[in-house]
């Protein structure tokens, strides 16, 4: 139940805040833009950097706080009607909430991103290698 629930987070965070160049093409040529000091890994700060970039993409209003409804704006004028997973826009924003107002914000967005970098980093050096990365996207298309 533990593993499930961690599989969930994960996929509901990584869809929709974790990767902004999320592997749409080349995951090469997407790997590289996210690490920015070109180390060939991905840090923590990297990784967060994104996500805060994609956050601030969705925060339509500018208020520091994402709702559903804007989440579902920014996911149809992304993907049209079709969108990169089944999961709805409420039902994303609900694995995130951490005290259930129907909102998100930046630091319940950062305590879920930090948590989907922990779940990734699986040999826990601190950032994500190229397989790390694209094992947590595979991980996310399962769930």
């Amino acid at each position: 139940m533990k593993s499930s629930l961690h599989s969930k987070v994960l996929a509901g965070v990584f869809s929709l805040f974790a990767l902004p160049l999320a592997f749409a093409g080349d995951a090469s040529q997407k790997f590289a833009k996210m690490d920015t000091n070109g180390d060939g890994q991905i840090s923590r700060s990297e990784f967060l950097a994104g996500a805060n970039q994609k956050f601030a993409t969705m925060d339509a209003n500018r208020d520091g706080v994402i709702t559903a409804a804007e989440l579902e704006t920014k996911k149809s004028s992304t993907h049209g009607d079709k969108h990169r997973d089944d999961m709805s826009a409420s039902s994303q924003l609900k694995l995130m909430d951490q005290n259930a107002d129907g909102q998100v914000t930046t630091a319940e967005h950062n305590a879920h991103v930090e948590a989907v970098f922990a779940k990734m980093d699986t040999n826990q050096d601190g950032s994500l290698s190229k397989d790390e990365l694209e094992s947590g996207h595979e991980m996310k298309k399962k769930h």
